[in-house]
């Protein structure tokens, strides 16, 4: 058995893993250990060719402990292709037609106006190269501020090497958008292509330049450069999360993201995880958890930052 880096909460770890032919599986969890591809959204190809063969590979590796296998298909992909208990991950897509489309038809007046608004405010989006410069910009507007959307952001006070670091994954197929007025950096995106979709890995603007748009106006060129290279979707994570729809899901609404359903497959290994398939409790206890109750400690904890920002 090896183990494998990977990143939660912005944290850096190791967990269990194993190679089954062409594909890296990690093990993940404490209570329930669910078994899944090592980064799977951002892999080109067909990245589970033969998903019997993989879970026996991960069957036979009684050391890794995995309970449950789970596997996706991909955004373009959405109808169901294997009889594998499957579920609806809820996916924020803009279907790439044309910019022409997105501008007249998925977005609002108020969205085309904040577009504009950027754009009279001095705000200008160009491609990047990956750069020391461009790092140093970055770490600018991570340490920018401890505390982001209610809650303690992750990259603050992180070196120069580590940003450096956690920026350059899959670099060769990334494409780092930056909103710039003047010389200073005040937002950027980074974009990695996967197969034709485009998926937006960060995207992070300066609070003191929240009145400039930059977010608005990264995610306008980011449609811009979907329709020049031919992508069929670009897809901003979830659409919807446990607690439900939130300011997030209206911001992306807003800026003409729509919910696409994509099959994500259930597989159990053990009598634990078929017994905690049965129970619904697959994706976790916090799924259990009424979304009324989610959206209460999230005010809760963001009112509690907001005092500590303010201390």
């Amino acid at each position: 058995m090896d183990h494998t880096e990977i990143r939660v909460a912005g944290v850096t770890c190791k967990v269990p893993s194993i190679q089954v032919g062409r594909t890296a599986v990690i093990v993940t969890g404490k209570w329930l250990k669910l078994a899944a591809i090592h980064d799977e959204e951002w892999l080109e190809g067909d990245v589970l060719p033969n998903p019997n063969l993989c879970i026996a590979g991960v069957r036979a590796a009684r050391d890794l402990g995995a309970d449950i296998f789970t596997f996706s298909q991909k955004t373009n992909d959405a109808t169901p292709r294997f009889a594998f208990h499957h579920e609806w991950d809820s996916i924020a897509a803009i279907p790439i037609v044309s910019y022409a489309d997105w501008w007249t038809n998925r977005v609002s007046t108020h969205l085309r106006q904040d577009v504009k608004r950027a754009a009279k405010r001095g705000v200008i989006v160009r491609s990047v190269p990956f750069t020391d410069d461009l790092v140093r910009q970055i770490l600018d507007i991570y340490n920018e501020t401890p505390i982001r959307q209610g809650r303690a952001f992750w990259h603050y006070g992180k070196g120069f090497d580590a940003i450096k670091m956690e920026n350059a994954t899959y670099v060769e197929r990334s494409e780092f958008l930056g909103a710039y007025v003047g010389d200073e950096l005040i937002g950027f995106m980074k974009i990695v292509y996967v197969d034709r979709v485009a998926r937006v890995m960060q995207i992070l603007p300066k609070e003191a330049h929240y009145d400039k748009r930059a977010m608005n106006a990264l995610i306008a060129k980011a449609v811009e450069l979907c329709e020049a290279k031919g992508c069929s979707h670009l897809v901003y994570g979830n659409y919807r999360y446990s607690q439900g729809a939130d300011s997030l899901t209206a911001f992306k609404r807003k800026n003409g993201f729509e919910e696409v359903l994509v099959p994500r497959y259930y597989v159990p290994l053990t009598r634990k995880g078929a017994l905690c398939l049965n129970l619904h409790l697959q994706r976790g206890l916090r799924q259990l958890v009424p979304a009324s109750i989610l959206k209460s400690f999230k005010r809760v904890r963001a009112a509690i930052y907001r005092h500590l920002k303010a201390a």
